[in-house]
């Protein structure tokens, strides 16, 4: 009950907040429209299809990451969605990565994606910022917090 208060309220919240403001959202153009109803329409399609394609994605939550990444790149495809779908795919690649990959290559991928929703990243600058955010994550998360989790690839 609890939850589906919450999802009532966070939609109510949501649906108000695109509205008001003092920078409300323009109008979505039809692109904007096709793209966010065909991310959802590909993301489900991903999710249903992905654990036949490949067991791993039938273990845990691994389905919904594919479905997820696979939404928000098709809703990237519109300029209005761009940077908000690019950053949440990233996110969700690097769930999916994380546990299986490690976690510097999870985040790699996380920093590395997310560098695409902004289209005025130099390379150089792309490398500086992930080796930085990835010494700063291994001293902040494994070496001062002591958190135990995998660095690398484990077959």
């Amino acid at each position: 009950m609890v939850f589906w208060i919450q999802a009532g309220l966070g939609a109510l919240v949501v649906f108000f907040s695109l509205m008001n403001g003092p920078d409300p959202l323009e109008r979505w153009t039809g692109l904007d429209i096709g793209t966010f109803l065909g991310g959802i329409v590909a993301g489900l399609a991903a999710f249903w299809i992905a654990p036949s394609i490949w067991g791993f994605f039938g273990q845990t939550y691994n389905a919904v990451g594919v479905g997820l990444a696979v939404g928000f790149f098709v809703m990237a495809i519109s300029a209005g969605w761009k940077m908000l779908a690019i950053i949440c795919a990233s996110v969700s690649l690097f769930g999916l990565l994380f546990e299986h990959a490690g976690f510097f290559i999870g985040l790699a991928t996380l920093i590395i994606v997310s560098c695409f929703a902004e289209p005025t990243h130099t390379k150089k600058g792309i490398v500086g910022v992930t080796a930085f955010l990835l010494a700063l994550s291994w001293w902040v998360f494994i070496y001062e917090l002591d958190i135990r989790v995998n660095l690398w690839p484990q077959f």
